[in-house]
């Protein structure tokens, strides 16, 4: 893939902690920042997904992946129970809604939480690159993340670009990655029920 943009990482930071949602969302910005010469330490953080089973499938496509590639991958602890807790009162809202926003504040606090005991000093998402997410609440969940860590910066780059997406759809080709069919949560699992119109891996 020829670059298509050129990315400003936040003080020309050479490594990053991608939290990383799943294999397809991932696999084309892994190969753009390898190709820009930054290296991805992969953190799996998604304590949201349900059922378990389902959190495990995603992580070990996204465990193949960075295994193929030679990147190291974090899987942080599973636990939904915990995130349910954190989301109490919020299950009928909307995708899109203040759930949402919760639920990528955790995670990315849990980001940048790592990210500071380990010394990395940015931080990133690979939500930024799903169209049926809100880049304004990812955005936001970033900054309020990296608040109480003032050695990590979280990077707004909008992983929409640049031609990402098209790649996207190739390389899940190439892969045969696991083609999960609901956001992660539960919730979601409701809404694709409800709709009948499952979202493939290359849609979300």
């Amino acid at each position: 893939m020829k670059k298509k943009f050129r990315l400003e990482v936040p003080n020309g930071a050479g490594k990053i902690l991608l939290h990383t949602c799943c294999a397809p969302c991932s696999s084309a910005i892994i190969e753009c920042l390898m190709q820009h010469h930054i290296t991805p330490v992969i953190y799996y953080c998604n304590p949201n997904i349900y059922p378990l089973e389902e959190y495990n499938i995603r992580k070990d496509e996204c465990t193949r992946y960075a295994q193929s590639l030679g990147l190291e991958i974090i899987d942080a602890d599973y636990n939904h129970e915990a995130w349910r807790g954190q989301i109490a009162g919020m299950e009928q809202e909307p995708e899109r809604g203040g759930r949402c926003l919760r639920c990528f504040k955790i995670r990315l606090l849990e980001t940048a939480r790592y990210a500071h005991e380990h010394g990395i000093s940015v931080i990133t998402t690979t939500l930024a690159s799903s169209r049926w997410k809100s880049l304004e609440q990812i955005n936001e969940a970033g900054r309020y993340a990296t608040e109480n860590y003032p050695d990590v910066t979280y990077w707004e780059q909008n992983w929409r670009k640049g031609g990402l997406s098209e790649r996207r759809i190739a390389i899940i080709k190439t892969y045969n990655f696991y083609n999960q069919r609901y956001c992660g949560c539960e919730f979601s699992m409701r809404k694709d029920e409800e709709t009948s119109t499952p979202l493939s891996s290359a849609e979300q």
